[in-house]
C-alpha cells in the first residue's frame, strides 16, 4: 500500500473521532534537555489538584501509545490530589525522535531531570507494557526517588532475547516502515480479548505518524526502540527493587515482543501472565500482585474501574 493511501486512511480514522478525542486531554509543555551532544525537546502533561495531597505521580506509556491514553486515569488522581506528570518518552508522540542510542538507562534519566525541573523529589511511578520497563530500571537508578511503583502488564518480564530469534536492524526498520493504519489496528487488537469501537482511538492516536512528513525518521526509531527492548531485558533485577511495588496483571495477557517470530509451541510457551505475574511478585520482595481475571493487556482501558480501585488501594 502507497504511503497516500496510507495517509488517506489516517484521515479517515482521525476524522472519525472528533479533534477532541485524538486531541491530548491536557496542554503539553515541553523541557528542552541535551542528549549525546543534540538538543531535543521532550513533551510532558503537568497536572495539579485543587485539593493537593501533596504527592506526585508519574505515568509511563508502552511503546504503541503516548501521553494520549491515560486520560481517563488522569482526572481520577487529580480529584484524590496528586499532582499529575505524564510524559512522552524521547522518541514518541509529541517529543522530538532523534536517531540516538536509546536506553532504558538514557529514558529513565530524561525523566530525571524532568522532575529536578519541575523540583519534584519524590513521586509514585506508574508504568504500563514498555513503560513497566522504563519504571523498573527508573526505581533502580533511583531508588531515593522512587516512592512507590506500579507495572501494569509490564513487558519484560522474559528474556526476549533468549527466545525470539534475531533480527538485523535494517530488517526491523523495513517492517516498521511499511506499517500501516490496518497493521497497527491487528497489533492492537491482540490487546484484548473482545475489541470494541471504544478503542480504535488509541489506533487513530498511534497511526497520527503515519502522515507524518518525518515517518522514515520515526519508523527508524521505532525499529531501534524494538531493539532496545530486545536487547535490554529487566527481569534479572527484579529482586533488587526496594520501593513498595504494586503489580497489575491482566490475566487474558499473551503478549510478547516478536511473537511473530515464534512457532505455535513458542508463543503457548511464552507470555503468560499470569505465571509471569507471580514470578515478578516473588522477585520483588515489598510487593502486592493484583490478579485481573478476562482482562487483556491493558487493564486501565479495558477494566477502568477496577484498575483505579487497585491503584488507589496501594497508593
Amino acid at each position: 500500500m502507497n504511503r497516500r493511501i496510507q495517509f488517506l486512511i489516517v484521515l479517515v480514522a482521525l476524522s472519525f473521532y472528533s479533534a477532541a478525542q485524538v486531541s491530548y486531554p491536557y496542554p503539553i509543555q515541553y523541557i528542552q534537555i541535551t542528549v549525546e551532544q543534540k538538543k531535543v525537546s521532550m513533551a510532558y502533561m503537568d497536572l495539579a489538584s485543587p485539593r493537593p495531597n501533596g504527592k506526585t505521580i508519574l505515568l509511563f506509556h508502552g511503546k504503541n501509545f503516548n501521553g494520549y491514553y491515560w486520560k481517563d486515569i488522569i482526572p481520577a488522581l487529580i480529584e484524590k490530589g496528586y499532582r499529575v506528570i505524564v510524559p512522552d518518552q524521547l522518541g514518541w508522540g509529541r517529543s522530538d525522535k532523534p536517531d540516538l542510542h536509546y536506553s532504558f538507562h538514557m529514558l529513565a534519566n530524561n525523566n530525571k531531570l524532568l522532575l529536578d525541573s519541575l523540583k519534584v523529589e519524590r513521586v509514585a511511578v506508574l508504568g504500563h507494557s514498555m513503560g513497566g520497563m522504563l519504571a523498573i530500571r527508573f526505581a533502580l537508578m533511583f531508588p531515593a526517588v522512587t516512592e512507590k511503583l506500579v507495572l501494569e502488564n509490564p513487558i519484560g518480564l522474559e528474556d526476549y532475547k533468549t527466545f525470539v530469534p534475531y533480527q538485523p536492524l535494517e530488517k526491523i526498520f523495513s517492517k516498521e516502515n511499511a506499517a500501516t493504519y490496518e497493521s497497527y489496528k491487528k497489533y492492537q487488537q491482540s490487546y484484548y480479548p473482545q475489541w470494541k469501537p471504544a478503542y480504535e482511538q488509541y489506533v487513530a492516536a498511534q497511526a497520527e505518524a503515519l502522515s507524518d512528513t518525518g515517518f522514515h525518521n520515526i519508523a527508524w526509531v521505532n525499529a531501534i526502540t524494538y531493539q532496545m527492548i530486545y536487547e535490554q531485558p529487566v527481569v534479572y533485577e527484579l529482586n533488587r527493587i526496594v520501593a513498595p511495588t504494586l503489580l497489575i496483571i491482566g490475566q487474558a495477557d499473551r503478549t510478547v515482543v516478536g511473537k511473530d517470530l515464534l512457532n505455535d509451541a513458542k508463543k503457548k510457551e511464552h507470555g503468560q501472565y499470569p505465571l509471569l505475574g507471580k514470578m515478578a511478585h516473588q522477585r520483588i520482595a515489598n510487593s502486592i500482585l493484583v490478579e485481573l481475571r478476562g482482562i487483556g493487556h491493558i487493564p486501565h482501558i479495558q477494566a477502568t474501574a477496577q484498575f483505579k480501585q487497585a491503584l488507589f488501594k496501594f497508593l
